[in-house]
């Protein structure tokens, strides 16, 4: 219980200090980042996918209205996160990976442009180089977030995907864009991020079959959050992320949460 109180008190704390001179917390126009989950929404070819079942709604026999439903899904499916573990045995699980990890401030870098003429593009070093050059370094333990535009196809599932069709013969027709092994590299050692986001169904392109970028991230125990929604709406620096998955024990992955607060002009 004691742990509980703890992590509760810490967001309680960023939120009500976000008004305070020079606190450090969300503040400004929230923006959520999560698509919701329902029949429409995007798992990998081989996953399970989100089922929703009515289990009661109406009128009981003692005159009041109850409501209930159970779901089921695979962990990997619709906004969500990779925990370190996914890919990099010995690292931290969902409900491992401290707070600290999961909120903080955010950058967003757009590759839209290239990603457009290359629904196989990989984000590199070079990209970053360039955002740089506009926005100045990446701050230390920031939130990278990368959007693709792939957003605007959700949850158009072929065109999400390069392919609509389910089971292992789907995965080799994937297309889209990832991240580029030696950029997430140098995200972790040169930035030192606390976590990375992509608008896409992973961190690794489609016609990934080696999941490097999970790889290096997932030793350096760096939080992956994917199919994150609506980063068309939030600029390049300035917003604050606070993305929290369902807690689940020894998992390595869940259904995200992820909000941004965007400061108003002005602030």
């Amino acid at each position: 219980m004691r742990r509980i109180d703890v992590a509760v008190s810490t967001v309680v704390l960023l939120l009500a200090g976000a008004g305070s001179a020079g606190a450090q917390g969300p503040m400004g126009t929230p923006i959520d980042l999560s698509y919701p989950f329902n029949e429409e929404t995007v798992y990998w070819p081989t996953a399970s996918p989100f089922e929703l079942t009515v289990e009661a709604a109406g009128q009981t026999e003692a005159g009041y209205w109850y409501a209930a439903n159970s779901f089921r899904a695979a962990e990997h499916g619709g906004t969500h996160l990779d925990a370190p573990i996914h890919f990099a045995e010995g690292k931290r699980t969902v409900a491992e990976i401290p707070l600290d990890d999961l909120m903080g401030p955010a950058v967003v870098v757009d590759v839209s442009s290239a990603a457009t003429e290359d629904a196989d593009y990989l984000v590199d070093v070079r990209a970053f180089e360039v955002w740089e050059a506009v926005h100045g370094a990446i701050p230390e333990r920031a939130i990278v977030l990368l959007m693709t535009g792939w957003g605007e196809r959700w949850p158009d599932r072929a065109s999400y995907l390069g392919t609509a069709a389910f089971g292992p013969g789907a995965v080799p027709d994937l297309h889209f864009p990832g991240l580029g092994p030696d950029a997430a590299a140098w995200l972790v050692s040169e930035r030192r991020v606390r976590a990375v986001g992509i608008d896409t169904a992973s961190i690794d392109r489609g016609q990934s079959n080696e999941f490097r970028a999970h790889r290096v991230l997932g030793e350096a125990n760096v939080p992956i959050f994917e199919n994150v929604a609506n980063l068309d709406r939030l600029p390049p620096t300035g917003a604050w992320v606070v993305a929290l998955p369902m807690l689940i024990d020894r998992g390595t992955g869940g259904p995200l949460r992820a909000v941004a607060f965007v400061p108003d002009s002005g602030q």
